[in-house]
């Protein structure tokens, strides 16, 4: 076993990769950016070193500066985690060439599976089911489309260097296939350098279930499957394990395939093969066919290790200093459900936009396994991406494990930033998903109900003025004094109520048109007679009211003059990010929905349309700018203005 190793990764991933290290007795070594001086990684680890600015080329993509790290610390190895160098055989050549030990797959087994369409070449070879596509090197745009006749549509045009759902597009019809051709492999070039595409039939009612596989270089196990059917954008939101409606000959055949696939490579460590399956008439052995192979830990991977009880990072460590795989085929079962919910800081209503905040309180339940990489009063930073936390839970059965899911995001507290937990908390509650009736286009066509912006309890909105108001501190009466008068006003951005102290432990709170009467002592509520399960917390931004829909209020600020609100004709920008491109200038006119600005923040590109029809007045921003969310970028003409 190793001494000590180097983890070239941040966030919850390197803090996840320290707690086994601990476990074991190794020491750690973590490297952070400018951004992350203060994270929660740099402070777990023995040892930490900088590497740059918070720009990820800048820090961790700097593989040459990692490496030297690695050797200036004494580390034997290093671990990429997942993301940023952890897919890049040039880095693990070169820590190879250093003399360390890359804890992962070799170069050439990443290399192998690192081009979409070779590696379901490569697939089709060893006996792996492949979706019927168009893998060709031929990316002439007219080629492209006649193949895309022959396979008939719906098509999916992938990205071949792709990943994360980037430069991937659904095309319905021919007549809409130039568009996004044109769309996917911009979007390819910007993201990975690499425009070229691939062409597979689109699966009706697909589902995506992908098996997890780790290997020793020679012979390689399955450590079963995992469905990450729920998603959004083709971003996974809440994964499962093992997947419902699965049938003991189709977990075989697909755990066969999955294992041929990782010895036809020579494969090292933990991986993952993503499998598309159609879930239109159950689950068949032959209804699946090979998506891409990961060729590193996943995110969803805690899943697994709740259902197997198996530790990957542990078995990482294990395998890459030279030990055999620590378990057979048949040693393997699975016990239980698990889930796991990805926690993001993102708003929701505003289209999943990502957000950034200080954190000024963050709590999580006892009952779930928390893989988190931030503390309260960190903030969320908008170099990288804005997860919170994975919440995963376990249970005997599915529907237990579930109702373990639910409770644990509903006692999920934060403040500072808006979350999307009230959306996973939705999901939790839809009916089919509770059902095990999910598929990958289930979050599309129900989402409207999934993120319905519903109205704050009335009975949490009061219990949050009397929290406001400073009444909410054990041992707080209320009643009359000096600075607090019997009866007054609450205010708070977006609303205010009147609050009369009724006397010790007693007030009557009126809002939005309703009068409620809450009493209190302790720390235990009663609203219009009822006992509450709520929980009044006051922090630096405010003050929320936890256990259901949460309630968060801002004092309103007597010093801080709103800035006009933003017409029709003023573009700002709805993030901290930085402007990749801009496609208008002043003096041209623009029709509502064309195309103004793109925008890239948290890994994603956002474009940025004119709201109504005009005359662009001035371009205020250009790209490589970074700019605050906020910030006005571009300014159409007012009508007098275009008149004059």
């Amino acid at each position: 076993m190793f001494q000590k190793i180097l983890i070239a990764n941040r966030g919850e991933i390197a803090c996840r990769v320290i707690d086994t290290c601990r476990r074991l007795g190794v020491a750690t070594v973590a490297v952070y950016s400018d951004a992350d001086r203060a994270a929660r990684h740099v402070a777990m680890a023995d040892e930490a070193v900088h590497l740059g600015g918070p720009a990820p080329k800048d820090s961790y993509l700097r593989g040459e500066a990692i490496i030297r790290a690695a050797l200036d610390t004494g580390a034997q190895a290093i671990h990429p985690g997942y993301g940023f160098l952890s897919e890049n055989p040039d880095f693990v050549d070169a820590v190879e060439a250093a003399g360390l030990v890359f804890i992962g797959p070799s170069a050439r087994a990443i290399r192998a599976m690192g081009l979409k369409d070779a590696a379901k070449a490569l697939m089709e070879k060893a006996g792996v089911p492949v979706v019927p596509g168009y893998h060709g090197e031929n990316q002439d745009a007219a080629h492209l489309a006649a193949e895309a006749e022959k396979i008939g549509y719906p098509v999916l045009i992938k990205a071949v260097a792709g990943g994360g759902g980037k430069g991937m597009r659904m095309v319905e019809r021919a007549g809409d296939f130039a568009d996004a051709l044109d769309s996917a492999q911009g979007e390819a070039r910007t993201a990975f350098g690499n425009p070229d595409v691939l062409i597979e039939k689109y699966i009706l009612q697909p589902r995506h279930i992908e098996m997890q596989v780790f290997g020793d270089g020679v012979r390689a196990v399955h450590l079963f499957e995992r469905d990450c059917s729920l998603q959004r954008r083709h971003q996974k939101v809440i994964e499962e394990a093992p997947a419902p409606g699965m049938t003991p000959e189709m977990r075989q055949a697909m755990g066969e395939a999955a294992t041929r696939a990782a010895e036809a490579i020579g494969y090292a460590g933990a991986g993952t093969i993503e499998f598309i399956v159609d879930g239109a008439d159950g689950l068949r052995p032959d209804g699946f066919w090979f998506m891409e192979m990961n060729t590193r830990l996943q995110v969803e991977h805690p899943v697994t290790e709740a259902i197997t009880g198996v530790d990957l990072v542990e078995w990482q460590l294990r395998v890459a200093s030279g030990e055999p795989l620590p378990a057979r085929q048949e040693d393997l079962a699975i016990r239980g459900h698990a889930f796991e919910a990805r926690l993001y800081a993102e708003d929701v209503p505003a289209g999943f936009l990502p957000a950034t905040g200080r954190l000024a309180h963050l709590e999580f339940p006892d009952q779930a396994r928390i893989e988190t990489g931030v503390r309260p009063g960190d903030t969320i930073s908008p170099w990288y991406d804005p997860m919170i936390a994975k919440v995963v839970t376990w249970g005997p059965t599915r529907a237990i494990a579930l109702r373990a899911l639910e409770a644990a995001l509903v006692d999920t507290e934060v403040a500072g930033s808006v979350t999307n937990v009230d959306f996973l908390i939705a999901l939790t509650r839809h009916d089919g998903f509770r059902a095990g009736e999910v598929d990958t286009g289930l979050i599309g066509r129900d989402l409207d109900a999934l993120i319905a912006a519903a109205e704050p309890d009335p009975r949490a909105l009061a219990l949050a003025v009397v929290g406001l108001a400073g009444l909410s501190d054990p041992g707080v009466t209320g009643g009359m004094t000096l600075w607090q008068p019997l009866r007054r006003t609450v205010a708070w951005e977006g609303g205010e109520a009147m609050l009369e102290v009724e006397g010790p432990g007693a007030a009557r709170v009126s809002v939005n048109g309703q009068a409620h009467e809450v009493r209190w002592q302790g720390n235990r509520w009663w609203v219009d007679g009822d006992l509450r399960r709520n929980r009044i917390v006051n922090h630096a931004a405010g003050t929320s009211v936890f256990g259901g829909r949460a309630v968060s209020l801002k004092p309103l600020d007597p010093l801080d003059r709103a800035g006009e609100e933003a017409g029709g004709g003023l573009t700002l920008s709805p993030m901290p990010g930085l402007v990749k491109a801009v496609f208008v200038q002043a003096g041209q006119a623009v029709a509502a929905g064309d195309r103004l600005a793109v925008l890239e923040a948290m890994k994603m590109e956002h474009t940025l349309t004119a709201a109504r029809d005009g005359v662009v007045a001035e371009v205020l921003a250009r790209a490589g700018d970074q700019v605050e969310a906020g910030a006005a970028l571009i300014r159409l003409e007012e009508d007098e203005e275009a008149a004059a």
